[in-house]
């Protein structure tokens, strides 16, 4: 009796958590390089030329998290705006960065996709993307999107020409329009869902960046500038996405029901 009633009382062991998902899409917006020059007492593009360190670092720490699509705010359609200095070193750097890196990232199993209107760059850019993009394209390890001249309100746009295109030749019926077929015609359609959305450098504003692709992102803000942004610092953000509660629409309660 005695040994029954133990028994009946002994507790189960209890089972250790499962670790939680990581994301598999996490696209930067890479803000403060000018501001972190500034405070170094130097000029602005100064700045954009130490983010290139950052970038590496994000890049690494990607290959080795098991992300599988990392998409970079590198130029925006509105950045034409900035002073005409600005721009140029940022096209030069550009053209550097593709020179410099575009070996190592095919040795490394990367494969580099950009995403924005490409037409409005110099030819010889243009040329020097599509060559890396070819090197690269079988590339499995890493898919690494450089959003340049890229904006949200463009990448919508651009899906709904090609949408009423296909509609004015009949090829697409106005009753199959749904969400699943525009989606397949914006600049990520090959891409995972958007799991996290991270911008360094104190602002709380997404800017005009993958505005489609957001709507059920995870938004993570760092006062972080970015090229002090490194392994740690996206490791802090991967571990914050680990622990929101994802819910789709759904009740929390659901989420639990679900994953019990």
């Amino acid at each position: 009796m005695i040994g029954k009633l133990f028994n009946a009382t002994k507790p189960t062991e209890a089972k250790a958590p499962a670790e939680a998902a990581g994301p598999k899409h996490v696209a930067i917006i890479m803000d403060g390089n000018g501001r972190w020059a500034q405070k170094k007492g130097k000029i602005r593009t100064f700045g954009h030329k130490a983010g290139v360190d950052s970038v590496r670092a994000v890049v690494r720490f990607a290959r080795q998290n098991n992300i599988e699509s990392l998409t970079l705010f590198a130029f925006s359609s509105e950045n034409w705006k900035r002073p005409e200095e600005e721009v140029s070193v940022l096209m030069e750097l550009f053209n550097l960065v593709l020179n410099s890196e575009a070996k190592k990232l095919n040795k490394n199993g990367v494969r580099l996709k950009v995403i924005g209107d490409v037409n409005g760059f110099d030819a010889k850019l243009v040329e020097k993307i599509h060559k890396v993009e070819e090197m690269t394209k079988d590339n499995s390890e890493l898919v690494l999107n450089i959003a340049a001249n890229y904006g949200g309100r463009w990448d919508i746009v651009n899906a709904a020409k090609q949408l009423a295109a296909q509609v004015k030749t009949g090829e697409v019926k106005e009753a199959d329009i749904n969400e699943e077929l525009f989606n397949s015609l914006t600049s990520t359609a090959e891409l995972p869902e958007l799991d996290l959305l991270i911008r360094t450098g104190g602002e709380h504003r997404i800017s005009n960046f993958l505005l489609w692709q957001c709507a059920y992102a995870e938004l993570y803000f760092t006062d972080v500038l970015w090229p002090d942004f490194n392994e740690d610092v996206f490791q802090q953000a991967v571990d914050d996405f680990k622990v929101r509660q994802r819910r789709f629409g759904l009740t929390g309660e659901q989420v639990v029901t679900a994953d019990g």
